[in-house]
């Protein structure tokens, strides 16, 4: 069932039941790329997730902190995110990174070799097909 986007918590559950979804970045030269992530959300609608610190995707937003996620791969609702990501390091990394893992237990947010991406929406689109 849809909810109104504005709904901070109604947000927060939707994308915290999901678990996942396609996040969407621009390449250096302009190309869309995306890809299929689990994704973690805050109770204030921030998402987090990692990737392989030299992944397409923390490459693309060194360059560009501009980013779409779809969230609701698989029902008739989905939300569409534009906003921006940012990889967060130090005691950042270890807060974002840790929320990460209480709602991902076992991944690897927290290893070295891996980014930890912090995204703020900016504009929140319900679908409802």
């Amino acid at each position: 069932m849809a909810f109104d986007p504005r709904d901070v918590p109604a947000f927060v559950d939707f994308v915290r039941a999901e678990a996942q979804g396609v996040v969407a970045t621009v390449s250096p030269s302009g190309a869309p790329e995306a890809a299929l992530v689990g994704i973690a959300a805050l109770d204030d609608g921030t998402l987090v997730f990692d990737t392989l610190a030299l992944s397409r995707k923390a490459e693309n937003l060194r360059h560009d902190h501009r980013i779409a996620v779809v969230i609701g791969t698989d029902g008739a609702v989905s939300v569409q995110i534009d906003g921006f990501g940012t990889i967060v390091h130090g005691t950042l990394r270890e807060e974002y990174g840790g929320a990460y893992n209480e709602q991902f237990p076992g991944s690897r947010a927290l290893d070295s070799e891996f980014a930890v991406i912090v995204v703020r929406p900016a504009w929140v689109r319900v679908y409802d097909a």
